[in-house]
């Protein structure tokens, strides 16, 4: 038996709660409403950027473990949503996270997640993080 019922949100913290939900669509439920054929719509585009991202993280450097970190995340997180929507038809999400700090309706509550969208988010703040530090000039070759 679960201990979480869908819908019904149990408190962790005051800002934080689990809520079992099941999302057809993309980000922010997007295409949720859409018949069904969004499923594998969504499952093949993930498959096709999760390949993407596997080619360029193996043309990295040895020395760009960031962007390999941030990569593998992602990678990590697309292939866990995939198994879902592929296994179940949706995904599983599960966080619910209240920033009263903000006045908008939209972010209370923030729309629920899982643990494979924050590696997707963490790995694209990586990512970022390494476009901002910029092309890093290269050491000379001892010759």
């Amino acid at each position: 038996m679960s201990i979480l019922r869908p819908y019904q949100a149990l408190e962790i913290l005051p800002y934080l709660h689990l809520t079992l939900m099941f999302n057809k669509g993309a980000a922010f439920s997007l295409l949720a409403d859409a018949g069904g054929w969004q499923r594998w719509l969504f499952a093949g585009f993930a498959l096709l950027v999760t390949l993407a991202l596997v080619i360029w993280l193996l043309r990295l450097q040895a020395n760009e473990r960031l962007l390999a970190i941030g990569l593998g995340l992602i990678i990590g997180g697309a292939v866990g949503n995939l198994i879902d929507r592929v296994a179940f038809g949706h995904v599983v999400d599960f966080i619910q996270v209240y920033l009263p700090a903000i006045p908008l309706r939209l972010f209370n509550p923030w729309p629920a997640f899982n643990i494979a969208d924050s590696a997707i988010s963490l790995g694209v703040v990586l990512l970022l993080m390494e476009t901002v530090r910029g092309e890093r000039p290269r050491q000379p070759m001892d010759g």
